[in-house]
Parts: structure tokens; C-alpha cells; sequence
């Protein structure tokens, strides 16, 4: 990464969390999924990653329903994201199993009902969505 950088290149690297990542530069542009309780994986986040973030990285949740929303709320305002990350992304998950219609019905949390929450609570955080499952069939690999 660092020689990747001293030649001028702009890097970006997505990441559950899980591993550590207090050896990426800070040039690195950091995406760091915080997995909710509704994926499965909760728990696996590494809370050293936080200390590596900085005003240009992003966190992401990815939300099933409102526990989910719930815990990605309280994480944020217990560690504080908002003062250490560029920004705070909220996202609603996806069907395993959508139906090839590219609309919002796949998702497992309607969008606007996320954003009412978020508006809700003054949260200080982005809707995000997945835009390349609306731009193609959801179930679409590879784009």
C-alpha cells in the first residue's frame, strides 16, 4: 500500500471489520462494515479498527429490520463514529432470494421506514443504498 501510494495512487479498501487495521496507511480511503446482529456475524467487529479511522473513511451498517437499527444507532453514538469517520452509512439489506424486479420490495428494511427512524432520532448518518441492485436485476453478480 505504501509503495502503491508513493507512485501516486489513490487507494480504497472495503472491509468487515474483522481483521485489523491499524497497518493501512491513513492515505488508505477505509469503508468498514460494523456487522449488525441480523447478518449472523455480530460481534466480529475488531474495536481497534475505530482508532485507525479518520476523516475520509467510512462505516457501514447493513440492516435487517429495527434491532438492527437499533444496535447500529447505539454503536454509533457510544463510539462516537461521527467525530471519528467522514462518514456514517446506514443501508438497508437485501432478500437473498429477490425477485428479478429492481425495486425496494427486495430490500429486508423498507428504505423510508429507515429513514424515518434516522430522521427520528437525529441521527447523524447517510442512507446508502446497494444502487447497482436497482440498476440490475438483484440477483446479478459481478456488476
Amino acid at each position: 500500500m505504501e509503495r502503491l501510494l508513493r507512485n501516486r495512487y489513490t487507494l480504497m479498501i472495503e472491509t468487515s471489520g474483522e481483521r485489523p487495521l491499524a497497518n493501512v496507511p491513513k492515505a488508505v480511503h477505509k469503508i468498514v462494515d460494523v456487522k449488525c446482529p441480523g447478518s449472523g456475524e455480530g460481534g466480529s467487529f475488531n474495536l481497534a479498527n475505530l482508532d485507525a479511522l479518520t476523516e475520509s473513511d467510512e462505516v457501514k451498517f447493513v440492516l435487517t429490520g429495527r434491532p438492527d437499527y437499533e444496535f447500529a444507532r447505539d454503536f454509533i453514538d457510544t463510539h462516537s463514529l461521527a467525530q471519528k469517520a467522514g462518514s456514517v452509512l446506514l443501508s438497508p439489506a437485501f432478500s437473498k432470494c429477490p425477485s428479478p424486479e429492481r425495486t425496494a420490495d427486495n430490500c429486508l428494511l423498507n428504505p423510508r421506514e429507515l429513514v424515518e427512524w434516522m430522521l427520528e432520532d437525529g441521527l447523524n448518518a447517510r442512507l446508502s443504498l446497494q444502487i447497482h441492485k436497482f440498476i440490475w436485476e438483484p440477483q446479478k453478480k459481478g456488476v
